[in-house]
């Protein structure tokens, strides 16, 4: 009897991956090389009572705490933990790393300082940094699909790669984060993992394999891509969300592309009667959430509003 699998579902019913990355600006992670188990912050052999309270800072200022470990799953440095802290603003990202000699000083890392555009205390890093989920405690797809391409990144990108715990949508594996933009990519192999690579390293994004800006809503994700497929734009930082309002189910996002801005409106359903195992673990099927770019326009100038 063939195991399910989560990713191989998706794949097969054509769940589309736009819009589907969570919704989070800022980051830290912290170099673990041990195992992590199913929740990694509580299961992994870390200083007592330090995964709750991460779990707990994370929750207080809507952070991604992850764990970090290089593919070789050998220390990155003999002096201590590398840690690093990103704040993923959509026009201005932040990236900062160092090196603590005990986990437990990472609760001394100010991430609220960093959200409000201050520093944690760490220097200033010249990522990117190529984040790739592997966590197959917390989902088989993440191992069986993640550690391949993490392998592959690290061949060409050692410096940039890391492989990291559970950050979201298992279905889509393998998943890669991009930080510091806080860009989501799923269904990735090999070969597809290093043209993102390469293309992120050039100022440009992969709009086929990109599940969303993690900055943004998941139906202005969702917008951003419609509108950059409809121009074909992929410049990193060539589409500028500008508002958005929520009527219901559905968002109307302006965006400044060009000199000009566009109205993009998106139904988001969340419970559209359409269900299904959405992780491999899953003990019963779940909505299917969908969003449905409803039109593109341009706007008039201001002056002639």
């Amino acid at each position: 009897m063939t195991s399910f699998r989560c990713a191989a579902a998706s794949l097969a019913r054509a769940e589309p991956i736009a819009g589907t990355a969570t919704h989070v600006r800022t980051w830290l992670l912290l170099e673990h090389v041990g195992p992590w188990g199913n929740t990694a912050l509580l299961d992994a052999r870390l200083p007592d009572g330090l995964g709750a309270a991460l779990r707990d800072r994370a929750q207080e200022l809507r952070a991604k705490i992850l764990l970090i470990r290089r593919v070789s799953s050998r220390p990155s440095t003999p002096y201590g933990v590398r840690v690093f802290a990103a704040y993923a603003d959509p026009l201005r990202p932040r990236l900062e790393s160092g090196v603590v000699g005990d986990p437990r000083d990472v609760l001394d890392l100010d991430l609220g300082a960093l959200r409000r555009g201050g520093s944690t205390g760490l220097p200033a890093y010249d990522g990117p940094l190529f984040c790739v989920c592997t966590n197959g405690r917390h989902d088989a797809c993440c191992a069986e699909r993640g550690r391949p391409v993490a392998a592959a990144l690290d061949a060409a990108h050692p410096e940039h790669t890391w492989e990291v715990s559970h950050i979201g949508g298992d279905r889509f594996a393998a998943n890669l984060v991009v930080l510091p933009h806080g860009l989501y990519y799923g269904r990735l192999d090999p070969a597809a993992a290093l043209t993102v690579a390469d293309s992120h390293r050039d100022g440009l994004l992969t709009l086929d394999l990109l599940r969303g800006r993690a900055s943004y809503p998941m139906p202005v994700q969702a917008a951003e891509i419609a509108l950059r497929r409809e121009l074909g734009l992929l410049g990193l930082a060539a589409v500028e969300l500008v508002d958005r309002s929520v009527a219901d189910e559905v968002t109307t996002v302006d965006l400044a592309a060009g000199g000009a801005i566009y109205r993009v409106r998106v139904r988001t359903t969340r419970d559209s009667g359409d269900t299904a195992q959405l992780t491999c673990k899953a003990s019963r099927p779940n909505p299917v959430p969908s969003h449905e770019v409803l039109g593109i326009e341009p706007l008039p100038p201001a002056a002639e509003q």
